[in-house]
C-alpha cells in the first residue's frame, strides 16, 4: 500500500473543521461557535499524508456494518453511532469537535451508565467529553487512542442541575480533583461521589480499565483497597479533570485487537508508588517525536473505511 487512489468528496473539498483543531486540543481546551475552514489537502492520495489529516476531515460514519478495526491508538471505525447530546443523565461537551461518535457498545455503555452513576452519586448526571471522530482513527489533536469509537473521556465534574447552553458546552471546563503537587487528590474538588462514579463505571463488565491521575488511584486505594473492580483503575498521566473510559472488543469483533487484561491485584502495590517518583512526575519528553502515523501504517480495512461515501458530508 504505496499510494492511495482518488478519494471520494470527503478529502477533495475544503473540510470545515473547529478552529480550536488549528492548536492543541486537550480536555479542558475551549469549542468554538464559529468554526472556520481549513484548506483542502493539496494531494490527499500522497502515501506520506498523515492519516490524522484524513480521518480528521470525515464528518459522517462510514456507512457500513458497525465494526472497530485495529488497537485502540491504531485504528479505525466503521458504522459510528453519533451519541444524542443531551440525553437522561448526560450533556455531550464541546459538540464543535465532532468527537461524539462511537462504536454501538460505546452508545450503549453512556446510555446505562449516565443513569447508574447519578443514581450512585447523587449527581445530576455526567458530562461526556470526547469519544471518537466519525470514522476513528487518528485526531488531528490530542489523543493518541480513541481511535476504535471504544473510549470515552467522563469529565469530573457533576452535570449541572439547570442544563448546559450550546456557548456553556464549549466554554465551561471542568475542575482538577488531584492537588497541585500531584501526590494526593485536591480535599476540596475530589469527594466520595467521584469515587462512586468510577466504582460505577468500573463495575460495567463491558468496560477493560480506566485511566486517571495517579494521585486519583491512590486516594482510592485508601478506602477500597482489596475491591476486585479496582483493578480497572489504571494510572496514566493526565486525567485530573476526567477519566477515560476503555470498552473491551465487542463479541465477534473480529478486526480489533484487545488490549492485554488487567494484572492481577487491585493496583495499590509498588507499581502504583512508581507514579510519584521524581521520573513519573517530570518525565522527559522523547528526544525525536515519532512521525505521525499514515494510512499504510493502518489495518489495511481503514481505507475502506475512509473512502466509503455513505451517508458523507463535506463542511464547506
Amino acid at each position: 500500500m504505496n499510494r492511495m487512489p482518488a478519494m471520494p468528496t470527503i478529502l477533495k473539498a475544503g473540510a470545515l473543521l473547529l478552529s480550536l483543531f488549528l492548536g492543541h486540543c486537550w480536555a479542558q481546551d475551549k469549542g468554538t461557535l464559529t468554526p472556520q475552514l481549513l484548506p483542502p489537502l493539496t494531494n490527499p492520495a500522497d502515501a506520506n499524508t498523515p492519516a490524522k489529516a484524513l480521518f480528521g476531515r470525515a464528518i459522517d460514519a462510514a456507512a457500513l456494518e458497525p465494526e472497530p478495526i485495529g488497537f485502540y491508538s491504531r485504528g479505525c471505525l466503521a458504522g459510528a453511532q453519533a451519541l444524542a447530546p443531551d440525553g437522561p443523565h448526560w450533556q455531550a461537551m464541546r459538540p464543535s469537535r465532532n468527537r461524539n461518535w462511537g462504536h454501538p457498545e460505546l452508545i450503549r455503555f453512556v446510555e446505562r451508565f449516565a443513569p447508574a452513576a447519578a443514581q450512585a452519586s447523587g449527581w445530576p448526571g455526567i458530562l461526556v467529553g470526547d469519544m471518537a471522530q466519525p470514522r476513528g482513527g487518528p485526531m488531528l489533536t490530542g489523543h493518541a487512542s480513541h481511535q476504535l469509537g471504544l473510549d470515552a473521556d467522563i469529565w469530573l465534574r457533576p452535570m449541572p442541575v439547570q442544563r448546559l447552553s450550546r456557548a456553556e458546552r464549549e466554554e465551561e471546563s471542568s475542575f482538577t480533583v488531584v492537588r497541585a503537587d500531584r501526590l494526593d487528590t485536591d480535599t476540596t474538588t475530589w469527594t466520595a461521589a467521584h469515587q462512586a462514579v468510577l466504582r460505577t463505571a468500573a463495575m460495567d463488565p463491558q468496560v477493560q480499565r480506566i485511566f486517571v491521575n495517579a494521585a486519583i488511584k491512590r486516594a482510592m486505594c485508601r478506602t477500597a483497597k482489596g475491591e476486585p473492580w479496582l483493578r480497572k483503575i489504571r494510572p496514566e498521566h493526565g486525567h485530573d479533570y476526567h477519566f477515560h473510559v476503555r470498552l473491551s472488543c465487542p463479541a465477534g469483533a473480529e478486526k480489533c485487537s484487545p488490549q492485554d487484561p488487567t494484572p492481577e491485584g487491585d493496583g495499590c502495590d509498588a507499581t502504583l508508588e512508581w507514579w510519584f517518583t521524581e521520573e513519573a512526575l517530570h518525565p522527559k519528553p522523547p528526544a525525536t517525536p515519532p512521525p505521525p502515523l499514515t494510512l499504510a501504517k493502518l489495518p489495511s480495512q481503514c481505507r475502506q473505511v475512509l473512502e466509503a461515501d455513505g451517508l458523507v458530508r463535506v463542511r464547506q
